[in-house]
């Protein structure tokens, strides 16, 4: 159970060092596996129609366009601000109303994707409307599972964080591949996989973090709390857009052979995630900090670390993604894939260093970035409605977005800041 009364004392240097790398390490274990484990239902492209797969790859895209990122960023700096506290009763009935409100606007969005069901169907080139249906539930389990990891990640509950991924890649891997291969499903089989996964890592996160869910509810200051939810939300929200819009885009305006971008977007997607466990590992510690007002070095050894890795998967993508493109997919993917491969890599090196910069920031509650960011994903949006003359462009136009993300954020992260630190709303 958490002690309400006293929060985590404080270790030294060397220790912060030595616990920082171990906990990195076993999360990038656990996201390796689990990364693996989920990538591998796009093997199952070589047993589907190809248009089938594509109809996967933007249903998946639709997914990541749930602030999955933002929500357990914003619970994993409340329930650090709170333990740090000893407001762990006030951090219980935020979530719970925080719980009912994304259940509430996920059953109004639910049912306005219904009631334009055809139009969506008719542009994807959707088969089988019970993908479309399953797609749903797969949003509402997204928007679930990460306020609970968050949890995990504020309490700095690492083990159960790394096997909440590594039971999700089981679970999608393993019922995708019985549907498809048994039963003969293509797309909606698939995202039924992805919809059984998130349900076994969700009932583990949701058993793991009962001790604070199911604790007594106390009064908490909405308004303190909102000035800082929706900034991060906001924030987060920004890095999660540029990571994700663009293959909505691309399926809907050069259907022709777009699978193969969804098949190198996930090989280049995947650095983001390979590198995501040395900031889901700082973020909780620079919360706390902030709000102890102590001093440390986090921020430079988690940017050091997350660009010699990032360069690195770069590299290896360069050199072993065609052999991993023709293990994957059907021989008709290998060209243009191998071709946009490198262009796809190389645009998420700086997304990866920008997620650092940002987590720092909105850790700190130094929410000033926030509206730039915001303007630069409004404005990224906007040009790739009117500019993706082909596969190339669009990744042209991500990777100077994102190198302009970069920018903004280093920017805010190394110019002098006033000092403004978080508080649990109280």
């Amino acid at each position: 159970m958490v002690s309400e009364a006293t929060p985590p004392a404080p270790a030294n240097s060397a220790n912060s060092r030595s616990s920082f790398f171990r906990q990195s390490g076993w999360l990038m274990i656990a996201n390796v596996a689990g990364g693996a484990l989920m990538y591998g239902v796009h093997f199952l492209s070589k047993v589907i129609p190809e248009k089938e797969y594509a109809v996967f790859g933007a249903l998946l895209a639709m997914t990541m366009c749930i602030p999955t990122m933002p929500l357990q960023m914003v619970f994993a700096q409340q329930a650090a601000a709170a333990l740090a506290t000893g407001r762990v009763r006030q951090l219980a009935g935020m979530f719970r109303v925080a719980w009912l409100g994304v259940t509430l606007v996920w059953a109004v969005g639910a049912a306005g994707i219904l009631l334009g069901q055809d139009q969506l169907i008719t542009r994807w080139g959707i088969t089988n409307p019970a993908a479309l249906w399953v797609t749903l539930l797969v949003i509402l389990a997204s928007a679930w599972l990460p306020m609970f990891l968050g949890l995990l990640q504020g309490k700095q509950d690492f083990l159960t964080l790394g096997w909440a991924m590594i039971v999700n890649g089981i679970g999608r891997v393993g019922v995708s591949g019985v549907i498809v291969m048994v039963l003969v499903g293509h797309a909606a089989g698939i995202m039924t996989g992805a919809l059984a996964g998130l349900l076994f890592a969700l009932g583990l996160g949701i058993w793991q973090t009962r001790e604070i869910w199911l604790a007594p509810g106390e009064p908490f200051d909405r308004c303190a709390l909102l000035s800082q939810v929706v900034p991060l939300m906001v924030g987060f929200g920004s890095c999660q857009f540029l990571m994700a819009a663009d293959t909505m885009i691309v399926k809907a305006y050069l259907s022709e052979n777009s699978q193969c971008y969804v098949a190198a977007g996930t090989l280049s997607r995947a650095l983001v995630w390979a590198v995501g466990p040395l900031t889901a590992v700082m973020f909780p510690r620079i919360v706390q900090s902030a709000v102890r007002s102590e001093k440390n070095n986090l921020l430079a050894l988690t940017l050091v670390c997350t660009a010699v890795l990032a360069l690195l998967g770069v590299l290896g993508l360069w050199l072993l993604g065609p052999w991993v493109v023709r293990l994957m997919a059907k021989p008709s993917y290998v060209e243009i894939t191998t071709q946009i491969l490198p262009w796809y890599a190389g645009a998420m090196v700086p997304l990866c260093l920008a997620n650092v910069l940002a987590s720092n920031l909105l850790g700190k509650s130094q929410f000033r970035v926030v509206l730039p960011m915001v303007l630069l994903a409004v404005a990224y949006g906007v040009t790739l409605l009117f500019v993706h003359g082909s596969f190339v462009q669009v990744l042209q136009l991500l990777g100077v977005f994102n190198l302009a993300l970069l920018a903004v954020c280093a920017w805010f992260t190394f110019r002098p800041q006033p000092s403004n630190h978080p508080s649990a709303p109280g």
